[in-house]
């Protein structure tokens, strides 16, 4: 287990999602994430939009974690996407986005939303898990990888 673990269910993983840009993109999540502690789909674009616009959340590796604040929202949620084409995201290798992690905080979520925003990012990393990710065939396999993700120890 780790502290993504708690943010991800299986009902919260779509693969091979077909969206040819970010706005799409988040009215997937939209959709994936509606209803979550009284979410409207509107709420999640519009968080998402509202913090993509202040930059991108391409992290690079073809990876990218949308984010934002929700007001009236309880506890951090999570969604997975991994899209059936890669999109452009602005990353900072300039390469295109196929595997996502949408993170939902609470509005005044602070610590806590970087302490995740951390472990997806050193998550991520992982070479090893991205590829798996990517050729994973079911939202309950997806699940179980993220899951059961450990950060392996640095070697000195």
């Amino acid at each position: 287990m780790n502290l993504i673990s708690a943010l991800l269910s299986a009902s919260h993983v779509a693969l091979d999602v077909p969206a040819g840009d970010k706005k799409t993109l988040f009215e997937h999540a939209g959709a994936l994430l509606q209803n979550e502690s009284g979410l409207t789909r509107q709420q999640v674009i519009d968080s998402l939009m509202t913090r993509e616009r202040m930059g991108s959340t391409g992290l690079g590796q073809g990876i990218a974690i949308p984010h934002g604040r929700v007001k009236g929202l309880r506890e951090a949620i999570g969604a997975f996407i991994r899209l059936a084409s890669p999109v452009a995201f602005d990353a900072p290798d300039e390469r295109p986005v196929s595997l996502v992690f949408v993170l939902l905080v609470p509005e005044r979520a602070t610590d806590l939303h970087l302490q995740i925003l951390s472990n997806l990012a050193e998550m991520f990393s992982d070479r090893d898990l991205r590829a798996q990710l990517a050729s994973a065939t079911d939202a309950p396999g997806v699940q179980r990888l993220i899951s059961g993700w450990q950060a392996q120890p640095s070697k000195r």
